[in-house]
């Protein structure tokens, strides 16, 4: 089955606070004083594999004076010569960059003079929680909710919906809801109703 998106509710907007950390919670807080202007740090490298939640704290910035660069990796020789020159431009015009990749700046393969820009500024990683944490984090906020929920209806989801942890949160309380609606218990087939209800 193809991987789902459970848009029972309008999820909240992406901030720093509904972003579950635990082992990045150094990253998220650098990444916090990085927004807010309370150092001189003039760019970012934050780095780490897809679905680790790089696009969900970029979306959680507000300064208007951070500018976004996604997926250096990606770039192209002309490309990289342009953020090389943009590195040095926000040194000088009082404004703040933040670049996303898959790699740290070592494995990264771009421009040496690039490179060594990147590794200037901070160099931050986020840590993907494996499906096994996943599962227990899911697992102990149904237990805060009060929700008995069996561990077959939470791998479930991890194979059939979307795997980012805000998604799965949203869809927890969604299911919440929604069981305290129709006065139902949480199981796969409420979840395939639930799927088929929104999709039509």
């Amino acid at each position: 089955m193809e991987q789902l998106t459970l848009d029972i509710l309008k999820p909240p907007p992406k901030s720093f606070d509904n972003f579950y950390s635990d082992k990045n919670e150094e990253t998220v807080t650098q990444l916090k004083i990085f927004d807010s202007e309370l150092n001189d740090i003039s760019h970012i490298y934050l780095w780490g594999e897809e679905g680790s939640g790089k696009s969900h704290l970029l979306s959680s910035f507000r300064n208007k004076n951070i500018l976004l660069q996604e997926d250096i990796q990606f770039l192209n020789e002309s490309e990289q010569i342009q953020l090389f020159n943009k590195i040095n431009e926000v040194r000088s015009n009082n404004k703040k960059l933040i670049m996303t990749g898959n790699l740290s700046p070592k494995e990264l393969n771009i421009r040496e003079d690039l490179r060594s820009r990147i590794q200037w500024g901070l160099v931050l990683r986020l840590v993907q929680l494996t499906d096994e944490e996943k599962k227990l984090v899911i697992y102990n906020q149904s237990i805060e909710r009060g929700l008995k929920i069996d561990k077959k209806v939470i791998d479930f989801c991890l194979t059939h919906l979307k795997r980012d942890m805000h998604t799965l949160l949203n869809t927890l309380e969604a299911l919440d809801n929604w069981s305290l609606k129709t006065k139902r218990a949480i199981t796969i087939p409420l979840i395939k109703e639930l799927i088929k209800t929104y999709q039509e």
